[in-house]
């Protein structure tokens, strides 16, 4: 039987990756995510135990704080949510109904779905832009309900396709 990868695993419940989102502006204790996501502490500190150990959040502080010590862990940047295939796929798509079910009315949005071909160096291209913007996004991030902000959702699945049929030549297109 083959093991799965533990990261893979991490990644494979929506919970988690909200709170990946959440820890990410900002290092959070499993009380302060609780409170957030409206889970008891107990289901908070177990998906973060899954995380530490799989090594996609760091301990970036202890404190004390009634009697008692505060971990408060962040995202560790750079995480690795893409090349997980179709277990990631699900658990987005199950993250992209319960944040469009919060959509706000008359919001501006962008959705897109596409199949296409296009040449590599666009598909390049166009990964290298997507990949700075999402990044842009990440470094603009703030603690959840910070003044002045507004929450957000972003899933995006960007990915070369197998194709799945013989490659056509010039002369077919003309036909």
């Amino acid at each position: 039987m083959t093991e799965v990868d533990p990261v893979l695993r991490a990644l494979a419940h929506p919970l988690r990756l909200r709170m990946l989102s959440l820890m990410w502006p900002e290092p959070m204790s499993a009380a302060e995510l609780a409170r957030e996501l409206d889970v008891s502490h107990a289901l908070a500190s177990q998906h973060l135990r899954r995380l530490d150990a799989a090594g996609l959040v760091e301990l970036a502080e202890e404190r004390m704080r009634r009697g008692g010590r505060e971990r408060r862990y962040r995202t560790v940047h750079g995480s690795p949510l893409s090349d997980h295939g179709a277990l990631l796929a699900e658990t987005l798509t199950h993250t992209l109904r319960e944040r469009a079910a919060r959509r706000a009315p008359g919001a501006e949005a962008v959705t897109v779905d596409a199949e296409l071909w296009v040449e590599p160096r666009v598909w390049q291209d166009f990964l290298t832009r997507l990949g700075a913007l999402t990044a842009e996004l990440h470094d603009a991030a703030r603690p959840p309900h910070s003044s002045g902000t507004a929450p957000v959702g972003v899933s995006v699945m960007a990915f070369a396709l197998e194709e799945t049929a013989p490659a056509r030549t010039d002369d077919e297109d003309l036909r």
